[in-house]
Parts: C-alpha cells; sequence; structure tokens
C-alpha cells in the first residue's frame, strides 16, 4: 500500500495527555483531521497530578505552534521557579529566587495545561471511554486499533502518546519499562497557608528537595493553595506488600516511614506526617537505554511512550516537542511515511541523547548534596 498524503490520511492518536494533546491541536492548526482515543471515560474522571515546568528551549516551543503560548503565560506561576535545597534538618543549603520577569520555566498545574489544550480542540475530536488492547493490520497499513469496549477502529496512522506502559508500543518495539529501584510515595496538602504553615514556610513558592543519600523528600507547590510532597526512598516495587501493609494503610506507612526518617528534625517530618488524605505509591519506572525501533510507515511514539525517563524535569517537556514536531512534520511532508521518517530522524537522537545523561538519574534524587539545578535536575 502507498503512504497516503497526511491531508487525506486518517491520524490517530492513542492518549489525551499533554503530548498528544498537543499533536492533535497543531494538527488541526494546519486544517489535518485526526481523532485522540484515551481510556478515561472523561476529562474529569481522575486527578491530573501534580505542577509542571514547561521550558523555554522545549516545551513553550511546542506551544508556540500550537498558538497557545500568551494563553499559557496568563495561567502559568512564574514564582513557582522558586527552588529550594535543604539538609534533613530543614536548613537551606541553596535558594534560587527568581527575577520578576524570568519566564524559562514557570510552573502550571497538569490539570490547567490540559484544560488549555482540550479547550482549544475542534469539538468531538477526543474518544473518551476508548482503552487501546491491541493493534492489527499490515505494517504499510491500514491498521485497526481494537479497544477494550469492543469497538475497533482504522488509521493510516497511529501516534502512541500513551504513556509508560504505552499499549502502541509493541507494535514497534519489545522493550519494557524496568523498575529504577526508587520510588516515590505522593502525598497531598491543601489549603496550606492557613492549615499547613510550617510546611508553607519551608516549601516558599516553588520547590524545596531534601536527602541523605539513602532518602529523599521532594516537595513543591500547586496552584490553588495545594502543595504535594514526594517520599523518595530506594525500596523493592512490592515494598508496601513486603511490609504487611496494604496501600490505603495510612496510618501503617506513616508509621513506617516516621521510622525511617527519625533522624530528620520534626518540621522536615511534617511533610510525611501532616497530609491530607492516603498516600500514593508512585515506582519509578524507565525504559532501557537506548531504546530505538525499527521505522514503521504507519505506527510512532512520543512522549514516555518513545522514550520513559527518571522523573528529572524533562519528560512532559520532551513530550509536547515531539508533539508539535511530528505533527509539523505531518502539515508538510508529501506522505505520511516521509513525515514519520523525518520526525524520527530528529526525536530518536534527541530522545537516546537525553535518555543516556539521565540514565541512573533518579539516585541523584537521594543526594545529600546540592544537586546541580539546571535545566533537568528536577522532577
Amino acid at each position: 500500500m502507498n503512504s497516503p498524503a497526511p491531508a487525506h490520511a486518517r491520524i490517530g492518536i492513542i492518549g489525551a495527555g499533554p503530548g498528544g494533546l498537543t499533536c492533535a491541536r497543531v494538527l488541526q492548526r494546519h486544517g489535518l483531521a485526526v481523532t485522540v482515543y484515551d481510556r478515561d471515560p472523561g476529562p474529569g474522571a481522575r486527578d491530573q497530578g501534580g505542577t509542571l515546568d514547561l521550558h523555554a528551549d522545549n516545551g513553550q516551543i511546542a506551544l508556540r505552534e500550537a498558538g497557545l503560548l500568551d494563553e499559557f503565560f496568563e495561567l502559568a506561576r512564574p514564582e513557582g521557579q522558586e527552588m529550594r535545597q535543604l539538609d534533613p534538618t530543614g536548613t537551606i543549603l541553596f535558594h534560587h529566587v527568581p527575577e520578576a520577569d524570568e519566564l524559562f520555566k514557570p510552573e502550571i498545574d497538569r490539570g490547567r495545561l490540559r484544560d488549555l489544550l482540550l479547550g482549544s480542540l475542534q469539538p468531538g475530536t477526543v474518544r473518551w471511554g476508548r482503552a487501546l488492547d491491541t493493534i492489527s493490520g499490515p505494517a504499510d497499513g491500514p491498521r485497526r486499533l481494537h479497544f477494550a469496549d469492543g469497538t475497533t477502529a482504522e488509521a493510516d496512522l497511529v501516534i502512541g502518546a500513551d504513556g509508560a506502559f504505552s499499549r502502541v508500543r509493541p507494535a514497534v518495539s519489545p522493550a519494557v519499562p524496568a523498575y529504577t529501584g526508587v520510588s516515590f510515595l505522593e502525598a497531598w496538602f491543601s489549603e496550606v497557608e492557613d492549615r499547613h504553615p510550617g510546611i508553607a514556610e519551608l516549601v516558599g513558592q516553588g520547590s524545596a528537595a531534601a536527602g541523605d543519600g539513602e532518602r529523599g523528600l521532594f516537595a513543591q507547590r500547586n496552584g490553588g493553595d495545594r502543595l504535594r510532597v514526594y517520599v523518595i526512598r530506594r525500596v523493592p516495587v512490592d515494598w508496601i506488600t513486603a511490609s504487611g501493609l496494604t496501600a490505603d494503610d495510612t496510618d501503617g506507612i506513616r508509621v513506617l516511614l516516621l521510622d525511617e526518617y527519625a533522624h530528620w528534625s520534626p518540621r522536615m517530618r511534617q511533610m510525611i506526617t501532616d497530609n491530607d488524605g492516603p498516600y500514593v505509591d508512585r515506582p519509578i519506572f524507565a525504559l532501557p537505554v537506548p531504546h530505538t525501533w525499527e521505522h514503521s510507515p504507519t505506527v510512532t511514539l512520543l512522549g514516555d511512550a518513545a522514550h520513559l525517563m527518571p522523573p528529572l524535569g524533562v519528560g512532559v517537556n520532551l513530550a509536547m516537542l515531539d508533539a508539535a514536531e511530528l505533527a509539523l512534520a505531518l502539515a508538510t511532508a508529501a506522505t505520511v511515511d516521509d513525515a514519520v521518517r523525518a520526525y524520527e530522524k530528529t526525536m530518536l537522537p534527541r530522545s537516546v541523547e537525553t535518555a543516556t545523561a539521565l540514565e541512573g538519574g533518579a539516585e541523584h534524587l537521594l543526594s545529600a548534596g546540592v544537586p546541580d539545578f539546571g535545566d533537568d535536575a528536577r522532577p
């Protein structure tokens, strides 16, 4: 089968995260039809997570191509660029306070970014409640998408923007993510200025990190007077059940954590003990390095589906840059195959270079010293 012109192709994106939605938005700005399929039953089905910093040299470039950069700056929190490195007593070792006009990587809540992108799409672009099961069909297309609800759809190009455990990835790569040995335990705090003033003072308007070489804490302001703390530890992936606990045993997990962090100061331990609601276990996985695949004219990947790395500040930024570059390639190429080749020629070397630099980087989150607070040195 000859590869179709993008203007006549059926393009299906799997995953309505920042990468998938950015790709859809840029495609539509260039007059190309696209459908996004997502497993969630609707846009408000679940919490979208914490806050992101979108960098001027990747995430913001994607938003400019999407025609949404001005709207982003209206929603973003430049004060969120403040960073503190603490020791286990709460003493500040390093403190970056952003300049008044500093806009290199302002923060935005994930939910607000998603709403911005969703609102920019043509009505009906996203098909909710479509969890991809498998992909069938010949390598040169068309491809058939099989969803868990029994429905199917055909596509001339399938774009996997469905994250760490992508159901699209097996169509081009046998690689699967592996546990890094480091796990995050997420704790939420709301109404922090009134209910958690000690934590609010400790963290400031941006983020604060601390480590002792074996364990760490990373706290991050969110919008709406909220804050999230990530308790970072080197543990087995099944540490909760191995400890005789369950994920909803908040009191039991808290006792275990207080024992592990017993030598940390009380003002630091309040980030473990004073959370509102249960903890959320988030073990850190990464794809093997390097991760590449043989070119397919009908399937490609972007974001974590293509290059899952430790959470050191590049994931969403790279996903959105991938998305914009793929969409622009489709807008200018003669065929879908040509566009995918052009996109992967740039994306794969970049992702391999970045993943190589960050390999094993989850260990740095436990460091007792002052890390390099460069563009990539934060969750």
